[in-house]
């Protein structure tokens, strides 16, 4: 099970995409376009951070599941990347201590590993997308969902920022499976091909030391 991470607008959908399509295997998209909580949460993020919070576990968990019906899969999310927004939201005042905790208990409680079980629910591989805030922000601007843009909410400015901010530490920390890192700025696999063939033949090679 392969699982991508990265801040927003990092390439984890098109990657997955890519990787999909060279090991000719299945692949799990976050629900976006479908979500009707995201645009109310960035309507009034106060009212809707914690269910927002709940709906994507409850979709995460599910595509885990359905990932294990194949020894390979691509999945464009990890489910523990959840937690680090969820405390960024709270930190923001858009969440409460209370709702963190529960949700952090929760998530511990789904993501146990039981030796009976008939499936596993941490990855074997996780991929970082590192890509710089300027990218970040350019890539926002470019894909035009209007309830991303700065230009329609400044205050999100300062959001993004944070949110590049703390993904640098929580990569740092995560000890769920292996890990693997890629340079998003410098090996851009969405326009350029050489990049992009660069990029599958280092996660190849991480794979075999698997």
């Amino acid at each position: 099970m392969l699982v991508l991470s990265g801040t927003i607008g990092a390439g984890k959908t098109s990657l997955t995409s890519l990787l999909a399509e060279h090991l000719h295997k299945p692949a799990y998209y976050e629900s976006v376009d479908d979500n009707k909580i995201l645009p109310l949460f960035y309507k009034d993020p106060q009212k809707y951070a914690f269910l927002l919070q709940i709906y994507f576990l409850n979709k995460r968990l599910d595509s885990i599941k359905a990932a294990n019906a194949d020894d390979e899969s691509v999945m464009d999310r990890s489910i523990f990347e959840d937690s680090l927004l969820f405390h960024l939201n709270a930190d923001l005042g858009r969440a409460t201590n209370t709702e963190v905790d529960i949700y952090d208990s929760l998530l511990q409680n789904m993501m146990q590993e039981l030796p009976e079980a008939t499936y596993k629910k941490n990855p074997d591989l996780l991929i970082h997308i590192n890509i710089s805030f300027e990218t970040m922000l350019e890539r926002i601007k470019k894909r035009g969902r209007s309830y991303e843009q700065i230009a329609n909410d400044p205050s999100l400015y300062d959001y993004y920022q944070q949110l590049d901010q703390r993904y640098t530490d929580w990569y740092a920390h995560y000890d769920k499976s292996p890990k693997m890192q890629i340079n998003g700025d410098e090996l851009d696999f969405v326009e350029d091909p050489a990049a992009r063939q660069q990029v599958l033949q280092l996660i190849d090679e991480k794979i075999a030391t698997l």
